[in-house]
């Protein structure tokens, strides 16, 4: 029976977390158990002792506590050196995507037509996201596209699953994002090094700054500065 891990990078999400750590327990997926990884990253309000309160026995739930937020990047990371799955997918800690997904997600990996599959929340049209999201999104995957020769629509999309085969090309590289540049960091090291990127419609159910939405205008110019940087540097 093959193993999925399930990273959960988590950042003041009392709100959330314990719904999203039940919802990923709930998935079956046919010859596949789960880990799940949940990396609390300094949170600063209740989020430790709602996971702590969270049931743990049959979960297969591993609880990390870094002493001071570092950053998502530095949490997906920790997440990465701790899974021992033959999968792995990263899962936000907030309710903007759905864990009955994984299936979509992984059967590519799991049948071998692809060792990455990212969630698209725009390859089919979603009339909930914001047109500023539309926007910096487009111009975000569109650059990484430029730069790197791929073809991509959702180059943000925290729903990125990969086989454990994929892993030992991430540690060569030296994954050094510390916050949100994780994402075009990754994509471009996979992008560079030809590692191909299958992309799968998602649904997604965005929340607003005021539900808690991490992701700020300087995350997006940072964005810019990872891709460039991954491309010339």
């Amino acid at each position: 029976m093959k193993t999925l891990s399930v990273i959960i990078p988590v950042y003041n999400e009392e709100q959330t977390v314990a719904e999203v750590i039940e919802r990923v327990a709930a998935v079956k997926l046919p010859r596949i158990k789960k880990e799940i990884i949940v990396v609390n990253d300094g949170s600063t309000d209740r989020t430790r002792e709602r996971i702590r309160l969270t049931p743990k026995k049959g979960n297969g739930l591993i609880v990390h506590n870094q002493l001071i937020n570092l950053g998502k990047g530095a949490a997906v990371r920790t997440g990465l050196a701790l899974a021992s799955g033959d999968f792995i997918i990263i899962q936000d800690a907030d309710l903007e995507l759905n864990p009955q997904e994984y299936y979509k997600i992984l059967s590519p990996i799991v049948s071998g037509k692809s060792q990455v599959v990212y969630g698209s929340r725009f390859a089919k049209g979603q009339n909930a996201i914001s047109l500023r999201t539309k926007v910096a999104n487009g111009m975000l995957t569109a650059l990484t596209n430029c730069l790197f020769g791929g073809h991509l629509t959702d180059m943000e999309t925290a729903y990125k699953a990969f086989d454990k085969k994929v892993l030992g090309f991430l540690s060569k590289t030296k994954l050094r994002s510390l916050e949100f540049e994780f994402e075009p960091e990754i994509t471009a090291k996979l992008l560079k090094n030809k590692i191909k990127i299958l992309e799968v419609p998602i649904e997604y159910h965005p929340r607003t700054v005021a539900a808690g939405k991490k992701i700020r205008l300087k995350d997006g110019l940072e964005a810019i500065l990872t891709l460039l940087r991954c491309r010339f540097w």
